[in-house]
């Protein structure tokens, strides 16, 4: 097996773990400040080691470009919805938590 294939099996575990951390985390979090933010950094870094796995993996310059495009698309997607979110979560009176 070579560098790039070990590499590559690597960045996708930990990709893999990055997003189940997230889902971890929407599931056991108390509220919908805190729920997001883990979705968000847990799902933003899982997708990017997912496609840097992925990108290795290319044969061309094309496609990782293409793949560092999809991941920047999310990055600005995922961020905008999440302050919409925590926004409509504040108008509606949703509190913080606090112990």
């Amino acid at each position: 097996m070579s560098l790039t294939n070990i590499l590559t099996i690597l960045l996708l575990t930990a990709g893999a773990v990055f997003f189940l951390a997230g889902t971890i985390g929407l599931l056991r979090f108390p509220d919908v400040y805190t729920r997001l933010h883990a979705l968000t950094k847990a799902d933003n870094l899982g997708l990017g080691l997912l496609l840097t796995g992925l990108a290795l993996q290319a044969e061309t310059w094309t496609v990782m470009a293409k793949l560092l495009l999809i991941w920047l698309l999310i990055l600005l997607a995922s961020s905008s919805v999440a302050h919409l979110v925590a926004r409509a979560a504040l108008q509606r009176g949703i509190k913080l938590w606090k112990r």
